[in-house]
């Protein structure tokens, strides 16, 4: 069951990063040069509000600088990339192997 999760959070980054990639490319096609929107970019076109509710819990209960040493890097790189490594993360986690079928299995 924590395995059928895993895979749904993988499919719904994958699908995020595509939605993010296909943004960007709609947006590349119309100014005729390459637009890469950042995830931060993406989040405060969302919802500002929420967004300064992250910066503030962070804030609050982890370190005043925390928002700055881990979240920000990640909030400034490509929305489609961050998603795209979520997804694999997702995925590896929720991987099953294939079972072992045995040697004399036909």
């Amino acid at each position: 069951m924590i395995r059928s999760f895993f895979r749904l959070l993988s499919l719904l980054a994958l699908v995020a990063a595509i939605f993010a990639g296909t943004l960007d490319s709609i947006q590349s096609v119309a100014s005729s040069s390459v637009v890469v929107t950042s995830l931060g970019n993406h989040w405060q076109n969302l919802d500002v509000v929420s967004l300064a509710m992250a910066e503030a819990a962070f804030a609050h209960y982890i370190h005043a600088d925390a928002w700055r040493w881990a979240i920000a890097p990640v909030l400034s790189q490509p929305a489609f990339a961050v998603f795209l490594v979520l997804a694999l993360l997702f995925w590896m986690i929720g991987y099953r192997r294939p079972r072992f079928a045995g040697r004399f299995s036909a």
